[in-house]
């Protein structure tokens, strides 16, 4: 990497933390801002479940830990924010990945759905965006990139929570971003497409959707975690420090159509 890279968009001596990172496009994530130099979080329900990740970038040479966290219990977030203050001092970096789907017809979908998906996708979002805040206010800086969804534009089929949450985390980007960017805390969000993960495996089993979705992405294919990498190490680093509020599509040109 070249000094100006490096400086640009380099993350050597950051402490980064990534919650829902125990696979897809959270791991994808952790080990892109590790690949940039930064110590990263690796943020599970538990930390036995983190544990996986933290070996796949420990063998890169990546400095790791594993923490748990289940983001819907409030308790949970003020003892993970603890630990990290304890253990690193600082917070330079928080990705709010981790998040949950439930499908069903709207008629159909039960509030014990309706309400775990909330408090996981915007309660425990906007919790960790208010315990991450409070760090780097002290601090003086920090990135937080929250992720939306392609479903913060549109209305999905038969998932009207997570459809809401992810349209509730781009308000609440923006919300932020309102509060903080004059302290030199810029919080931006991603919005992914229909990516491959576990959370649309049923999607992808249905040869009808999959057909559906896949003839409207311009880029004619689903996305890999790994193309999350580019994005999420854009926002964290010093290139986007003038990027306040912004929900950044990546979608493969879904959204174009």
């Amino acid at each position: 990497m070249t000094d100006y890279l490096q400086q640009q968009f380099g993350l050597s001596g950051k402490v980064a933390m990534v919650t829902g990172a125990s696979r897809g496009l959270g791991k994808a994530m952790a080990l892109a801002l590790g690949r940039a130099g930064a110590r990263v979080i690796v943020v599970g329900s538990t930390p036995t479940s983190a544990e996986n990740a933290v070996r796949e970038l420990s063998a890169e040479g990546i400095e790791a830990t594993a923490l748990g966290c289940d983001q819907s219990v409030p308790e949970q977030i003020d003892t993970l924010f603890r630990e990290v203050a304890s253990r690193f001092s600082r917070l330079d970096i928080l990705v709010n990945n981790a998040g949950t789907i439930r499908r069903a017809p709207a008629v159909d979908y039960s509030d014990d759905d309706w309400n775990a998906v909330m408090d996981t996708n915007i309660n425990g979002v906007f919790r960790m965006c208010r315990a991450a805040g409070a760090m780097m206010l002290k601090q003086g800086a920090g990135k937080i990139i929250n992720i939306a969804s392609l479903l913060s534009f549109s209305g999905g089929i038969t998932v009207p929570a997570y459809a809401a949450s992810k349209g509730a985390v781009s308000q609440l980007t923006k919300a932020l971003a309102n509060e903080w960017a004059s302290s030199n805390i810029q919080v931006n969000a991603i919005a992914p497409g229909y990516f491959a993960t576990d959370n649309t495996a049923n999607l992808r089993a249905d040869a009808e959707r999959n057909a559906a979705i896949s003839a409207r992405i311009p880029a004619g294919r689903w996305g890999n975690p790994e193309d999350l990498a580019g994005a999420a190490v854009f926002l964290a680093s010093p290139a986007a420090d003038y990027m306040n509020g912004h929900i950044m599509l990546v979608d493969g040109g879904w959204m174009a159509r």
